[in-house]
């Protein structure tokens, strides 16, 4: 198949790359580049070339089949160099995404333009790397230090309005993409060529600028490497001749691709592309959502609520009575309109989400939903009365969905008519926010409905992985060890906030404590308490004892810790110390990455359990639950691929 070809359009060359999905920059591709820009400087007849793509988008980065296979040439970087000092100026026409090695790409061209809706961007850092063809380099001396910095540390694209503004690219096409970009070349040959950007001179940044980025940038990658090192890249550029700094960003990049954190990284984005669409059902069509519904209007049933509406769906919210209609659209109200305030959204976005939410109390207007979701009490008895109503008045094919974190589904969906429409959907909170939609179906769940869960996961932009069903499924199932393993060493006498400490230095945001006391100690200990009035032999946690005197974490002012009045910086607590005294053995001695490493591999052992008893699909599947339900840091790939899983 031939991935370059060449058309002439008068004396401008039309260099159209067509190398399906993304266009990504194969072996194949970077060699037809090159051959195209030989052929054309010896053309007498070209005087400029425009380099566009065909299909959905612009070179969309590099070529997912070659990561960890040594580089074959032409190498990216002296495709770039070759475009760059081509006879007759280049103009990239960019649709879609231009990523990575695309923009790349399109920084060795002289100029660039883009379709409105385009986007362009150098996300390496997210793969554990940092771009390795002069992205680091050609970008300061094209918008400056401090928009390169943002763009190449953070990683995040930008649209093409705010990449002309950052002068990123030269012009924004509205209408036809490739006729725009030819009257463009054709108008920039009556002028002056500009400089190519290895020839240009980057612009100090203010006083200061290195000494306030370094540690912005290493509180943003919180552990991660790449973010720094990437910055380093950009000082040397700044500071230093363009070849310089050519070879130092090439031996970063092939510093970092040999990484551990750069195999974790690329771990997690294979698992993430491949968990949209699981191959048992791809030949298997869902249920196309236009009318869809959400029972219960407190906190996860407002965040549904508002998760569906960013997606473009109407939405009816149910409640039992007129007075929880009012205070469930209250609810999903506010999280609109803290999302403008914050300047997520614009006032008008916000009002036109809340607009397309209807409350009702009458069961009877859900007769022509196609999905309906229950988030109300987790409460057996409640959950499967509104399956009742639901079985009666929805249509057989209607997908009915559970969000329960812990209860059997089985037991929720007991006597439900036509049964094979039924799923679990356990989103986690604020689901409006949170990235895991873990999707449980139970023996009789049909593959449509199946594939229904995964195709809303979809439309969310959330992160599907399908569970068993097991108490507290994927995610919850392991928190539950974690949080025991932690206690164990409370027990033999390791400081609680040493054990906070130790998992924000491996990489969470919070440690096992913190994290209860701002979720509250009473959710896990009245489901304990609720064990144990159904028979099990439930022993008693540290936990249980601080919630019987009264400590249920930063709302009632104490948890694990004190927080003073208004305050949510936690506190070690003489209190705390006392009520667990009895209960704690002192002594044990042990670092803050024994720590870790401790908790880690208790997390691993129960997934390797998960795994064993078929709950999880895969390893990974296991790895992007817990970074994206629970915080495991990115960059150490997920417990699984930490222990070597």
């Amino acid at each position: 198949m031939t991935v370059v070809s060449i058309e002439k359009q008068g004396d401008i060359a039309v260099v159209t790359v067509d190398n399906p999905p993304v266009n990504a920059l194969s072996q194949a591709l970077r060699q037809g580049l090159w051959d195209a820009a030989e052929r054309l400087d010896a053309d007498p007849g070209v005087r400029a070339v425009v380099l566009a793509c065909a299909g959905r988008t612009f070179i969309a980065g590099a070529d997912v089949t070659e990561f960890g296979k040594p580089p074959v040439p032409p190498h990216l970087p002296d495709l770039v160099a070759r475009i760059e000092a081509a006879a007759k100026p280049w103009v990239a026409a960019i649709h879609g995404s231009a990523l990575g090695g695309g923009l790349e790409v399109a920084l060795g061209c002289r100029f660039r333009v883009a379709a409105a809706e385009a986007s362009l961007g150098l996300p390496e850092v997210t793969l554990g790397i940092v771009p390795g063809a002069g992205g680091t380099v050609r970008t300061p001396r094209l918008v400056g230090v401090e928009a390169a910095v943002d763009l190449v540390t953070t990683g995040k694209p930008v649209r093409a309005a705010r990449a002309q503004a950052l002068g990123l690219v030269d012009a924004v096409i509205e209408g036809d993409l490739l006729p725009g970009a030819l009257a463009f070349a054709a108008e920039a040959l009556t002028r002056p060529l500009p400089a190519p950007l290895s020839s240009r001179a980057v612009t100090p940044p203010e006083p200061g600028f290195w000494d306030r980025a370094e540690p912005a940038t290493a509180k943003a990658a919180k552990g991660a490497a790449a973010p720094l090192r990437a910055l380093a890249c950009l000082r040397k550029a700044a500071e230093a001749s363009f070849d310089q700094a050519m070879a130092f960003e090439r031996e970063t990049f092939l510093d970092l691709r040999g990484s551990t954190q750069a195999a974790a990284l690329r771990h997690v984005f294979f698992a993430e592309r491949a968990a949209p669409r699981p191959a048992a059902l791809r030949d298997v069509a869902p249920l196309p959502l236009a009318r869809v519904a959400v029972i219960g209007g407190g906190t996860m049933g407002a965040g549904i609520v508002a998760a569906l509406r960013e997606a473009g769906l109407p939405v009816a919210l149910i409640e039992r009575d007129a007075e929880a209609v009012e205070r469930g659209l209250a609810n999903v109200a506010s999280i609109f309109d803290g999302a403008a305030k914050r300047g997520k959204l614009t006032p008008e976005r916000a009002a036109a989400l809340r607009q397309g939410v209807t409350g009702s109390t009458d069961y009877a207007t859900l007769a022509e939903a196609d999905l309906v979701i229950e988030a109300v009490f987790e409460d057996i008895a409640v959950k499967r009365a509104v399956f009742d109503q639901l079985g009666r008045v929805c249509r057989a094919d209607a997908v009915l969905a559970t969000n329960t974190s812990y209860l059997d589904p089985r037991l929720i969906a007991e006597g439900l008519a036509n049964p094979g429409r039924f799923i679990g959907l356990h989103f986690f909170s604020p689901a409006n926010v949170m990235k895991l939609l873990e999707i449980v179906p139970v023996p009789e769940t049909a593959p449509r409905t199946l594939a229904t869960g995964f195709a809303l996961a979809r439309l969310l932009k959330k992160i599907p992985v399908q569970s068993g069903i097991c108490e507290g499924f994927i995610g919850n199932r392991i928190l539950k060890r974690y949080r025991a393993a932690a206690e164990a060493l409370v027990r033999r006498g390791v400081p609680i906030d040493r054990i906070d400490a130790a998992m924000r230095g491996y990489g969470f945001a919070m440690g096992p404590f913190q994290a209860q006391d701002l979720g509250g100690l009473d959710i896990a200990h009245l489901q304990r308490e609720g064990a144990r009035a159904a028979g099990q032999d439930v022993p008693e946690t540290l936990g249980d004892i601080l919630v019987r005197a009264g400590r249920k974490g930063q709302k009632t002012g104490g948890g694990w810790y004190d927080y003073a009045p208004g305050e949510r910086q936690p506190q070690v607590s003489p209190t705390v110390a006392a009520l667990l005294a009895p209960a704690v053995t002192p002594g044990a001695a042990m670092t803050g990455p024994e720590i870790a490493a401790a908790l880690v591999a208790e997390m691993a052992a129960e997934g390797r359990a998960i795994l064993a008893e078929g709950i999880a699909e895969s390893p990974a599947a296991i790895d992007l639950v817990e970074i994206h339900g629970y915080g495991f840091p990115r960059w150490r790939g997920g417990p699984m691929f930490a222990s070597g899983a």
